[in-house]
């Protein structure tokens, strides 16, 4: 991918989030954008500069918590007509985002590097390319919970605020339950060059990716109550998680890598094949 390619994507991601935030119509939500990607430029240069992405994905957890919080503050007037469900809704986006946050810095730094960017880092426009992708995720998949929040009624407490509540925690306790088990997995020596079956591994391939793409699912129903006319457009968020964890950075790259790794393993073949990939199997195989 040459440096023109890359200014062309950055460009492209940021134009991207700020024409769906306009469509908003709603100037707050345009600001909070601006600055989770002003937040990713600032971060880029020091990263750059000393040849580290070791606080790459802490950025993104801290980008969610500035937009989300800062929302919060600016249409609450400063805290003094706090809306209650906006308030929840922030609380579970800080929850998530501060659990994923610290997880993926402690593996990172346990792990010494993410292989991902080794031939990414020496490259400024790749690099730089990266770090707004990271501010086009952090846009679009807050937008909807955003735009909310912003609106003239705020979030609003109906049975949808309540099935997107459970979508929420079904999806947040799924995940860290997948990484728990993966992690406990990965500690065991034995375990070193083996894939994992086992718990929520035995019912999904990336049962950690379903239960995020199901979280976000529950903040655009939480949101959808309170958005009308282009405001609709915000509920990409689920589906670009979906496409974004599927196609681009999450299922993909792994299964690539686990069947260049087991490829001549009939058991992994097995397990392959008779495992979805991200839905979970709560059936037995027949």
């Amino acid at each position: 991918m040459n440096k023109i390619t890359n200014v062309i994507i950055s460009l492209a991601a940021f134009l991207a989030a700020s024409m769906l935030a306009y469509a908003t119509g709603i100037d707050l939500v345009v600001k909070v954008i601006f600055l989770a990607f002003a937040i990713q430029w600032v971060a880029f240069i020091p990263a750059y500069v000393f040849q580290t992405e070791k606080f790459y994905d802490l950025t993104g957890s801290l980008t969610y918590l500035s937009v989300v919080w800062f929302s919060l503050y600016s249409s609450s007037n400063n805290f003094i007509n706090l809306n209650g469900a906006n308030l929840a809704i922030v609380l579970l986006i800080t929850l998530w985002a501060l659990r994923l946050g610290s997880f993926l810095f402690m593996r990172i730094h346990k792990d010494g590097e993410d292989k991902r960017f080794r031939t990414i880092k020496p490259s400024a426009t790749q690099f730089f390319m990266t770090w707004t992708l990271q501010g086009l995720w952090v846009s679009l998949c807050s937008m909807c919970a955003l735009t909310a929040i912003s609106s003239n009624t705020g979030v609003v407490i109906n049975g949808l605020f309540y099935l997107g509540l459970g979508l929420f925690l079904y999806g947040f306790i799924t995940e860290v339950i997948a990484d728990k088990q993966k992690s406990a997995f990965r500690a065991i020596p034995q375990n070193r060059d083996k894939f994992i079956t086992t718990g929520l591994w035995a019912k999904s391939r990336h049962p950690n990716f379903f239960g995020e793409i199901v979280l976000w699912t529950g903040i655009a129903v939480m949101s959808i109550s309170s958005l009308q006319g282009l405001q609709y457009l915000t509920l990409i968020s689920p589906i670009f998680t979906y496409l974004l964890l599927v196609y681009v950075s999450g299922v993909r790259m792994l299964e690539a890598r686990a069947d260049k790794k087991w490829e001549h393993d009939d058991e992994y073949a097995k397990y392959k094949r008779e495992t979805p990939v991200l839905m979970i199997k709560y059936w037995n195989q027949s």
